[in-house]
């Protein structure tokens, strides 16, 4: 049996292959490159890629690929082979540095948000030599940045990128004020936990409504669903275990540390993690779990489910997005250190992720917001669309004797005046886990629980980097000018904790009487896409991603449009798909079954004098049912005509959130009754029962 330590990363271009194929001279070029981000030269390049070209073939890829995150949500990709004509009319293997720097695929189809013409076709691909190149299917995958002809972002990479760079410029800044010199960058990492849903492919494919948009659009909730928390940490399937070990030997192929598998709390719901890892790598590698989990799946005949929502009534999907900083030494910024002043860097590193959280709500709730996550959110294991952090009561109780300079009873009947005392040791398991909290701290890092299962970590990343690096510059700025440093510190961090101390809640965020007290404590609750994605033009989020370098002004108004236009158009394919399950399959078997029972009660009477009183009753129910369900389905067509004649994004998603949404759930809940009335040999569609028990 292969071992795992001899397959793993096996098809990645890594350290240690670049070791091995390249000369010293060039190694140490691009480590610079990768570690520092100093300019490859033109002469690096080519050995490099000469290099990665032979390795590439001789694992037989006989293509290669600048593979790159558009902003459609999934990946793109464009191959070209490595040969070239030789003058006997044979062919050689090439690749030059010039074809792995920089590729033109065409950019005119993909989303601008209005930076571009259709007709204006050229982009650019950029090599990304921090995250490394990959084989797949017999290609070689570059990971790269993609933007247009004039230089706009067009991606998520490259904000991302920026972002990485601004928290690392202003971190060092304030551990400079700490004195560690020693320290060259700091950066973020994420292990971003994956959940989905599989179920059987047969059973998939007679539900347009799956195939179409990932989601059941009709279906009543099954006698059984995730009630007995049964599911939860369960034993495996037999076909699930066969999938997950499939799954997890093709990611350590692609060097992609899968750790951490098991059933979620729904039937037919399960859970991927990895192990930690740089963000900019992490949200590669997500996006290539997310393509492998889907493409496995069917070997299995399976279908893998990353739709946020794809039953109601039982649990969503999340990509919980753990975040942490820490420095090229290895020190965790998150965690309180043994001495006075590790505790004080960490308590001020802290406030500065509090005062982001709270500064900058609206960023982070756009930064999650889908059409499918909007049916997640706030409900079944998935926090509120209201942001709050989590810290925990030990974590809690020092900030509030910070505040308010009375003695903290944890360790000590003393003032906690910063840079003298010791803090109490905290660990991973200091305090209990919070589900229902949307950013939780848990020892040495934050749980950013809002993504959705489908979702990009990049967006998510994009916006927490960029808010944390704004107030950590605002700190310097403060603390560089300070004549005493602890006296300014201790000053500083009580200030921001009692400014910002209404965005921590420990408590249940599912009650109402939470949502009642956000409101009272000023919180945004921006409940739908729709609420939430205008934000990000909002004066002090184009100040702040400005100020930064994260976007440009352009490009925060194009991603505005273009994420609209997203929430718009993903709707609208819903709708039209259940106006096509309701016309074609579902009122005619609804009426089918309907007339059956009418003539059964005729030939029945003509047997034997009864009343037939159910069937009359059923007979009547359903009929009213049909003339609602048509009624409905009417006035959703019109819905989506109407939608077409406006014109502006915001204007169109309003609509969309006030007028669609509404009629497809009035006419799922038609539809749903109607299932739970007709016999199950009538009903078009495999029910909930198979779908959520079937593998």
């Amino acid at each position: 049996m292969e071992k795992i330590t001899e397959y793993f990363g096996t098809m990645v271009f890594d350290d240690r292959i670049m070791k091995a194929t390249l000369s010293e001279k060039v190694y140490k070029s691009l480590k610079k490159t990768i570690d520092r981000g100093t300019p490859l030269d033109i002469s690096i390049a080519n050995a490099v890629a000469a290099a990665m070209k032979d390795w590439a073939v001789e694992k037989g890829a006989t293509h290669y690929t600048h593979w790159f995150q558009p902003m459609t949500g999934v990946t793109a990709e464009k191959h070209d082979s490595f040969i070239a004509p030789a003058p006997d009319g044979r062919v050689i293997m090439e690749f030059s540095g010039k074809e792995l720097i920089k590729g033109e695929p065409d950019a005119s189809s993909f989303p601008s948000g209005g930076l571009r013409a259709t007709f204006e076709a050229r982009g650019y691909t950029a090599w990304d030599p921090t995250s490394y190149a990959f084989i797949k299917d017999g290609t070689l995958y570059i990971p790269t940045a993609f933007c247009s002809y004039t230089g706009e972002a067009l991606d998520k990479k490259v904000p991302l990128l920026r972002s990485m760079e601004a928290i690392n410029k202003q971190a060092l800044r304030i551990l400079r004020l700490f004195g560690n010199k020693k320290v060259k960058s700091v950066r973020t990492s994420v292990g971003c936990e994956q959940e989905y849903f599989l179920v059987d492919r047969n059973l998939w494919k007679k539900r347009k409504d799956l195939i179409m948009t990932g989601r059941t659009l009709f279906g009543a909730m099954s006698p059984k669903g995730q009630e007995m928390d049964d599911h939860y940490f369960g034993s495996i399937k037999p076909r699930v275990a066969e999938y997950m070990a499939d799954l997890d030997k093709e990611l350590w192929k692609l060097g992609i540390l899968a750790k951490t598998k098991h059933n979620e709390v729904a039937p037919a719901q399960h859970e991927l993690a990895p192990i930690y890892d740089s963000t900019n790598i992490a949200a590669d590698h997500n996006q290539l779990t997310m393509e492998v989990m889907q493409k496995v799946a069917l070997r299995h005949d399976l279908v893998c489910l990353l739709h946020e929502k794809p039953f109601l009534g039982v649990n969503g999907s999340g990509k919980h997005n753990n975040w942490s900083i820490a420095t090229d030494e290895g020190e965790n910024l998150l965690s309180p250190g043994e001495t006075p002043a590790e505790n004080a860097q960490f308590l001020l590193f802290l406030v500065a992720v509090i005062k982001a959280v709270d500064e900058y709500q609206d960023l982070l709730r756009l930064s999650v917001a889908t059409a499918g996550n909007d049916h997640r959110l706030g409900a079944n294991e998935a926090p509120p669309a209201v942001i709050s952090i989590f810290l925990g009561d030990e974590l809690t109780a020092v900030l509030d004797t910070i505040e308010s300079d009375l003695p903290y009873d944890g360790v000590k009947k003393e003032k906690m005046q910063l840079g003298v005392d010791v803090l109490p040791k905290f660990s991973k398991d200091t305090t209990d886990r919070n589900r229902t909290s949307p950013f939780a701290f848990t020892g040495n890092k934050f749980e950013f629980r809002m993504p959705g299962s489908s979702n990009s970590i990049s967006c998510a990343n994009i916006h927490l980097n960029a808010a944390v690096a704004e107030e950590l510059k605002q700190f310097a700025d403060e603390l560089e000018k300070a004549d005493d440093f602890n006296k300014a510190l201790h000053e500083l961090i009580r200030r921001t904790v009692k400014e910002h101390k209404r965005i921590i809640f420990n408590g249940n965020g599912y009650g109402d009487e939470w949502l009642e007290e956000a409101e009272k404590r000023g919180l945004l609750n921006l409940k739908t896409t729709a609420d939430a994605m205008p934000k990000i033009c909002d004066k002090k989020n184009v100040d702040m991603l400005t100020a930064h370098g994260i976007f440009t002004e352009a490009e925060i108004f194009s991603r505005r449009d273009i994420m609209l236009e997203n929430y718009i158009k993903t709707v609208n394919i819903e709708a039209t798909t259940m106006i096509d399950m309701s016309r074609k399959e579902l009122i005619p078997a609804i009426a089918s079954f309907a007339s059956d029972t009418a003539k059964a009660v005729t030939a029945k009477q003509a047997v034997v004098e009864v009343s037939c009183k159910y069937e009359k009753k059923l007979v009547k129910e359903l009929s009213i049912l049909i003339d609602d369900m048509d009624e409905t389905t009417s006035l959703l067509e019109e819905a989506v005509e109407k939608l077409k004649t406006i014109d502006e994004t915001v204007a169109a998603s309003a609509f969309v959130k006030d007028d669609i949404l509404p009629l497809m759930d009035k006419l799922r809940s038609l539809g749903d009754k109607a299932e739970t009335l007709i016999s199950e040999e009538y009903y078009p569609f495999p029910a909930y029962d198979k779908l959520l028990f079937g593998v």
